[in-house]
């Protein structure tokens, strides 16, 4: 066990080329995913959030539902869309990273949404009778909600990018894991150490905590200095 965490130890050391193109693409489909869902699961949330319809709560189960939808699930969805017979089969993303960023975005803007509309909704009982007095519509109050609440909105975009990162079926559906093309931690981790390899596997594995933990770290600056600031 020792020898094996020193191997990995010393890939780390090395800057093993493995490793960083593992790493590279894996932050590459899992940021671009997460600016995709954000763009559209931040709206939605602050939407449903001040909206008010016939059947609205139904609407938030059901978005509450898809918060824990099984990634194998989103991944055949993706996979039955993109093959040669199915509606976007003209496209040729299968396999490649283009249909792993469509399966996690399907996966993130769920959970970025549910978390956003709660952290809105709580604004929004304290700030609508202002609102109502200005006279401004609730799609303008959307808008300034969002920029509000930007901070604490960062633990919705925080938790979208864990969902991300640690997701392995999807993309080990859609993706194909390719060696140097759709091969990212997560289905690295799985099949080294399916093959053995566990030297690699704890690197990855290293580095992808790392990068968990390093990015709660700065959220968590961000917000504490926004505390600071506007106290």
């Amino acid at each position: 066990m020792l020898t094996t965490v020193m191997d990995a130890l010393a890939l780390l050391a090395s800057f093993d080329h493995r490793l960083l193109d593992i790493v590279g693409l894996s932050l590459r489909v899992s940021l671009t995913a997460l600016l995709i869902g954000s763009l559209i699961g931040l709206p939605l949330g602050a939407w449903l959030a001040v909206a008010a319809f016939p059947g609205r709560g139904a609407l938030i189960v059901v978005l509450n539902a898809l918060m824990g939808l099984p990634s194998v699930v989103v991944g055949v969805v993706v996979y039955l869309l993109l093959s040669r017979s199915g509606p976007l089969g003209s496209l040729g993303l299968l396999f490649s990273p283009a249909a792993m960023i469509f399966a996690q975005t399907l996966l993130v803007v769920p959970l970025i949404a549910a978390v956003s509309r709660q952290i809105v909704e709580d604004a929004w009982r304290e700030y609508s009778p202002e609102f109502s007095v200005i006279g401004l519509s609730r799609r303008q109050a959307v808008g300034l909600l969002l920029a509000d609440c930007r901070f604490s909105l960062t633990v919705a975009t925080l938790a979208g990018l864990g969902r991300a990162m640690s997701e392995v079926g999807a993309v080990m559906i859609v993706g194909g894991n390719i060696d140097g093309f759709t091969r990212v931690m997560t289905t690295a981790i799985a099949l080294e150490t399916s093959k053995g390899d566990l030297a690699l596997s704890i690197a990855l594995g290293l580095v992808l905590i790392a990068l968990i933990l390093g990015l709660n770290a700065a959220i968590q600056g961000v917000r504490c200095w926004a505390a600071r600031r506007y106290d």
